[in-house]
């Protein structure tokens, strides 16, 4: 047999909760000190483990989920903007991304991170059964890990690019000429059934929890999630059914997305997401209902149980909300107060995705506490640079579940004689009154103009500067608009989600390390409740589970669709949907697009959510809007006036539905086509 050889450290990754140590695998800085083959490798234990870190490394820099805007643009939608290298965000936002464009130099490394870590995964997969020193349980479990991170790197690329080229099971022999190694897309249903499938088996080969120090490492639970969710959008829209992508071909002719509507996909996401489920592995993370408050204790206030309902209030998790803190229970998902180990809800995560070691090969704001660090005012330390649209802001609800409506709130602003008008709420004094009587998840997620950032951590001398201090984005104020600086928000609006009340980055604080919530239960109940919906009222399935074990008849059931939508209202503190919304299908749909913005806000969900549903031209096409920044406070009622943010055009046209391929693979690649609208250099 022809023997290849690779480069190898003697030095073992510390893995698992962490995954620092990965720049040590990347950087050309470090030099390797053996030279072994692939028959040495995967018959060591340690070798092989650095080989399947190598894979999971990949995972980082442009494959992050939930981060800063250098490396993670989707999670900027029609929700929130960036302003650091402001340019940058205008650009992204009228789709001038990839070759030939200002900032050609972004977002390119996906690809062909990803495919390297295919490439190493499918050589570990097809090498590790001989390996005699591992047990038979742990090289089922590596070939597991291998081989969901396979499929999960397919998964990233489809999300951006469409089909994808599947590369032989068998492994790729790199040694042929480029001809050779001319792979063309496949069909995006080609490419479903493949991580489906993979997925399944990946499931059974591995365990189905981790201990505290492998939490990283994905779970039968994650394998089957995952394939929920490839199922969900292959079902969607955008890739069921889509004559107008028709144009989206191989250079045979072949249409790579799929031209006749096919209910029964929906019937397997469902199914697909029943497994989940079913599994009984994960459950919404709540915190219990507060009583009371430590005196002066801003960071932590006692519960404010939501209007009464006689159904809700009176009911505990989760037929309603009587004993949690809707508040609490969704701030502290997020915020970095738990860790992965002891929440419930996140079932695959980069965790503490950290990339300090070396940021020439990882980058820096590689991470959610980096992303932190811009949502986080001047005051505090922070560079003020992540703001929420007016759009986003608007979209909350009022506490009883009634939608906001900007002409008909609260006037004036918060003060302790009013206080009785607005029992829902811990307003500061001084603070508008349209963000009075919201939903918990407004206050856990909005950084309104004059909210109190506790900033606990903080500890020198002055830290009473910060400590449980309002901050306002009034013209003037340290926060506000400022001349020839980005650090100030377009928005005039803050965000909170993720910040946790210890977060500061002055006065001797810190920031508390982040959960990357890069796949959560939540998002696999209300995925539930959306494929029944698309089943016709009527029609019905019969479809195995994942392992054979028992059949799930599929249909337009509104007591299942409870089952995967009512535990998520109540976690938040509003009441369920009605009958009506449930039997009315246009109707739930609305309903789930609203709910899934405000439940996966920031969490790079809804930026393939409006291209998948295909909703993404009346939605990211719109102007952005905020309050009117130039204002003072002075002139306080005019700074809430809605404005369109100065020196931002969007726009949305078709080509904005998939990523361009990058310049270098359609040169290398001659059977390779370009996305529809983008230019291919021919």
């Amino acid at each position: 047999m022809k023997k290849r050889y690779i480069y190898l450290m003697a030095s073992v990754m510390a893995f698992g909760l962490f995954f620092t140590s990965c720049s040590d695998y990347l950087s050309v800085e470090k030099h390797f000190n053996d030279m072994q083959s692939e028959d040495k490798i995967f018959n060591n234990r340690t070798y092989t483990m650095q080989w399947l870190s190598y894979c999971y490394c990949r995972l980082m820099g442009d494959n992050i989920e939930v981060g800063h805007s250098r490396f993670c643009p989707q999670n900027f939608a029609d929700d929130q903007v960036f302003s650091e290298t402001y340019a940058r965000y205008k650009a992204y936002k009228l789709g001038e991304i990839g070759y030939g464009y200002s900032y050609s130099g972004y977002y390119q490394n996906s690809w062909k991170w990803s495919y390297a870590a295919i490439y190493q995964a499918t050589v570990l997969i097809n090498k590790v059964d001989g390996n005699t020193d591992m047990t038979p349980d742990e090289i089922s479990d590596v070939k597991g890990q291998a081989r969901f991170l396979r499929a999960y790197f397919y998964w990233l690329l489809m999300r951006r690019y469409g089909p994808v080229p599947l590369m032989p099971v068998e492994g790729v022999d790199y040694g042929k000429s480029y001809d050779e190694l001319s792979y063309p897309r496949n069909t995006y249903d080609e490419c479903v059934e493949f991580i489906a499938e993979e997925m399944k088996q990946a499931a059974k080969e591995l365990p189905e929890e981790r201990d505290n120090l492998n939490m990283a490492r994905p779970t039968r639970g994650a394998a089957l999630a995952v394939r929920a969710k490839v199922y969900l959008y292959g079902a969607s829209p955008l890739f069921n059914g889509n004559q107008e992508m028709s144009d989206f071909q191989d250079r045979t002719g072949r249409v790579l997305i799929s031209q006749e509507y096919d209910e029964e996909k929906w019937a397997k996401a469902a199914a697909a997401a029943r497994d989940v489920i079913e599994g009984g592995w994960y459950e919404l993370f709540t915190r219990k209902f507060r009583e009371s408050e430590v005196a002066g204790d801003y960071a932590n206030p006692k519960t404010i149980a939501p209007p009464y309902h006689p159904v809700y209030s009176e009911a505990n998790f989760p037929d309603g909300w009587k004993d949690i803190d809707p508040f609490e229970s969704y701030r502290s998902t997020f915020n970095g107060e738990v860790n992965f180990y002891h929440n419930p809800e996140i079932i695959f995560s980069r965790v503490t995705n950290r990339a300090e070691g070396d940021y020439s090969y990882l980058g820096d704001y590689c991470d959610v506490a980096d992303m932190v660090k811009h949502q986080i005012p001047n005051s505090a330390g922070g560079y003020n640079m992540h703001s929420m649209t007016m759009k986003q802001c608007d979209a909350y609800d009022m506490a009883d579940g009634t939608p906001f409506d900007r002409n008909d709130h609260l006037e004036g602003y918060a003060s302790a004689a009013n206080k009785n008008l607005r029992p829902y709420d811990n307003l500061e004094d001084g603070v508008w009154m349209g963000y009075a009587n919201r939903e918990p998840r407004f206050y856990a997620s909005v950084g309104y103009n004059g909210a109190r950032w506790n900033c606990t951590s903080a500890s020198d001398q002055s830290a009473t500067d910060v400590i449980n201090k309002q901050v306002w984005y009034y013209r003037g104020k340290l926060d506000g608009r400022a001349n020839n600086s980005e650090r100030w928000l377009a928005t005039g609006i803050g965000i909170k989600k993720y910040i946790h009340p210890n977060d500061c980055m002055n006065h001797g604080g810190n920031i508390q390390e982040k959960l990357e919530p890069a796949l959560r239960y939540a998002d696999i109940l209300v995925s539930y409740a959306e494929a029944l919906n698309n089943i016709e009222k009527g029609n019905s399935y019969t479809i195995e589970s994942w392992d054979g074990s028992q059949t799930y008849t599929i249909k337009h059931d509104i007591n299942e669709m409870r089952r995967g939508m009512k535990p998520v209202r109540m976690r938040a503190g509003v009441p369920d949907f009605t009958d009506e919304v449930y039997n009315d299908r246009e109707l739930f749909f609305e309903r789930l697009v609203h709910e899934r913005q405000i439940e996966f806000f920031a969490e790079s969900q809804r930026y393939y959510d409006l291209r998948r549903w295909k909703i993404a031209p009346q939605h990211e096409g719109e102007q952005i809007y905020g309050c009117n920044v130039m204002m003072d406070e002075s002139n306080r009622d005019a700074f809430y006036t809605p404005v369109r943010v100065a020196g931002v055009q969007t726009a949305f046209s078709r080509k904005q539905y998939f990523w361009p391929m990058i310049y270098d693979e359609l040169q290398r690649n001659k059977n390779m086509t370009q996305a529809p609208g983008w230019q291919d250099y021919d």
